[in-house]
């Protein structure tokens, strides 16, 4: 069931809330496992405990997510979940001393409080995209990238002064903030009681399946540059602060893609066309890194493609969402697209480790072009699925 109107000036408001959940992620991915590290945890104890949030999200998305469909709305379940991390990560140095796998579990319920954010805000942004056309997911979604950048900079910076032990409590405060938000700037997006569905209303299309598929693929084949391309680079030759400012350049392109979009004639709300984007783009950057090992000024160019192989393939995914989720399906088809990607990332992770340990940063990035190829496929299946 759609959620009502929330009121004028929905884009601003979402894209705050945007920037107050993706500012918990700015701090939590870079940060946390430095925390975990001034435990005095070894790296395999570590690399446990960061991979199991992901399998954790694999499990849950989709239900938690999928009770917007039975009446929950949105909007509670962001404040629960929000309520539920800040609680957790207030916790966590509590739980340090009792041992691993006290601090485990509760690793594992804050990843339970984090699964439903981001799928049920884009739930939300993309409801209010189609009651108003004026309205773009794009700009909507750039106040998720500019919060995680500004978070990940004052963070830094924040934690040079008063050291890694205050990451959790950190963490608690943006959490509580990202929970008052949810609260006031979702107020009035309430829904009624749900309506019935027919036995066939709740399957998702083939075409959208594919879409979903395809964008978890282009997704994936992220995985090995987010794993080993600093250690890759660096090995390469290229300065600790060449790496971050390669880092920082991927991110600035994704938000001048977001800004920018829009105003390209056939791209907004054209999923395949976004989706065959992103994966073109990404053999192409896979195919480049490959040649980078020769020549190492190629890594900056190549990381500005990240505002297409990210931020395309994110905006075909959500359009393909908007487009072909049936109504009554739409909270469980936005579950299920988190957790395929969440899986595909996850297997793709694991693949591109064993790779990189076989034959280094060549072949951990050369593992990734068919991922892409397959996504690129997918999307081409799943556009001539569309026209049927």
């Amino acid at each position: 069931m759609p959620p009502p109107p929330l009121s004028l000036g929905d884009g601003p408001r979402l894209a705050l809330l945007y920037a107050a959940v993706f500012a918990g992620i700015g701090v939590a991915m870079p940060f946390m496992p430095l925390w975990l590290a001034s435990l005095g945890l070894g790296p395999e104890r570590i690399g446990a405990l960061v991979a199991l949030p992901i399998l954790v999200r694999i499990a849950v998305t989709a239900p938690l997510v999928g009770l917007i469909d039975r009446g929950i709305p949105a909007r509670r379940l962001m404040v629960a979940g929000s309520l539920g991390l800040a609680a957790t990560y207030a916790l966590m140095p509590a739980a340090a001393p009792l041992g691993w796998p006290v601090l485990a579990a509760l690793i594992a319920l804050n990843a339970v409080g984090a699964a439903p954010l981001v799928p049920s805000l884009d739930y939300q942004s993309l409801a209010a995209v189609r009651r108003d056309p004026r309205l773009d997911y794009a700009r909507i979604r750039l106040g998720g990238s500019l919060g995680f950048l500004a978070a990940s900079l004052l963070g830094g910076w924040l934690l040079g002064l008063v050291g890694t032990g205050s990451i959790p409590s950190f963490l608690a405060g943006l959490e509580l903030a990202a929970a008052c938000g949810a609260a006031l700037l979702l107020r009035g997006a309430e829904g009624g009681p749900p309506r019935a569905r027919s036995s066939g209303r709740g399957r998702l299309p083939a075409a959208l399946w594919l879409a979903i598929a395809a964008g978890a693929a282009i997704q994936a084949s992220h995985a090995a540059v987010y794993a080993f391309g600093s250690i890759h680079w660096v090995s390469l030759g290229l300065a600790p602060a060449t790496t971050g400012l390669a880092w920082g350049l991927g991110v600035v392109a994704e938000i001048a893609f977001f800004a920018l979009v829009g105003r390209v004639p056939g791209l907004r709300d054209a999923p395949f066309r976004l989706l065959g984007l992103g994966a073109v783009a990404a053999l192409l950057r896979w195919a480049g890194l490959l040649a980078a090992s020769g020549l190492p000024a190629l890594v900056l160019p190549l990381q500005a493609l990240h505002g297409l192989t990210f931020g395309a393939t994110q905006l075909g995914v959500m359009a393909a969402l908007s487009r072909l989720a049936p109504e009554g399906a739409r909270g469980a088809a936005q579950g299920t697209s988190a957790a395929c990607a969440a899986l595909a990332s996850a297997s793709a992770t694991l693949a591109s480790g064993v790779a990189y340990r076989a034959g280094g940063g060549s072949l951990a990035f050369g593992l990734m072009l068919p991922v892409a190829g397959l996504g690129l496929a997918l999307t081409l299946a799943a556009s001539h699925r569309s026209r049927r």
